[in-house]
């Protein structure tokens, strides 16, 4: 039973991680253009600076989710029988993770300049030296780590082949879509993806946690002895 409530759980966090993503990312402000556009963050920091500042404290706290789930979903891979591919892509999945956390940490110093009296976007211009580098960097170990769950997955039986190519597909999505500087882009598509990929990673951890507690049920029932009179 511990096993099997574990297993429900470990689901649980996978199928939610595309959700805190997604709800994060589409209350970010748009930013038209090509990106970074200093001139309307600035206009969407100063617009709304309490809304800024949440979503960007959610977007952390979603990139911790996703290196948890990732966590998850290689020791799914492992129990099913592949663990050379997600072994593999866990460390550069969790260094891309904690360097993706920090953008939007960055992104709260224009907030602070608003809330200051300061410029935000002087404050944002003078960030892009580091900013554009971490973005890069944070690119590039994800894709890393994607591509050796992507093979991890491809190669695993917990999938059918159709979902399997789609969770695979996805991943490389997600990877790639940190490197268009395109808010529409890297904002909902990348979520998207994230959900095309979790969500039937999370089913396929689910199901059978779901089998095993219905059958101990079963089992526990048909072992009780019926009653003499």
């Amino acid at each position: 039973m511990a096993a099997q409530s574990t297993a429900a759980r470990r689901a649980a966090v996978v199928a939610a991680t595309p959700l805190i993503l997604i709800t994060a990312l589409a209350f970010h402000p748009y930013l038209p253009g090509r990106q970074p556009n200093v001139d309307a963050l600035a206009t969407a920091v100063s617009s709304d600076p309490t809304r800024w500042g949440l979503v960007h404290l959610a977007t952390g706290l979603g990139s911790a989710v996703l290196a948890v789930a990732f966590l998850m979903v290689s020791t799914h891979l492992a129990h099913a029988g592949e663990d050379r591919w997600s072994r593999r892509g866990l460390p550069p999945i969790m260094v891309g993770c904690t360097l993706y956390a920090m953008l939007p940490a960055m992104e709260l110093a224009p907030l602070a300049a608003v809330e200051s009296g300061g410029d935000p976007g002087a404050t944002q211009e003078a960030l892009l030296s580091w900013f554009v580098p971490v973005l890069l960097a944070s690119g590039v170990t994800f894709g890393a780590g994607a591509i050796c769950f992507a093979l991890s997955v491809s190669r695993s039986a917990v999938l059918a082949p159709a979902p399997s190519k789609l969770v695979a597909a996805s991943l490389i999505v997600m990877a790639l879509s940190r490197f268009v500087p395109l808010s529409a882009v890297q904002f909902y598509l990348q979520s998207f993806a994230c959900y095309a990929a979790f969500l039937p990673l999370a089913y396929s951890m689910w199901k059978p946690a779901t089998a095993a507690h219905v059958t101990s049920l079963v089992s526990a029932s048909t072992s009780v002895e019926p009653r003499t009179t």
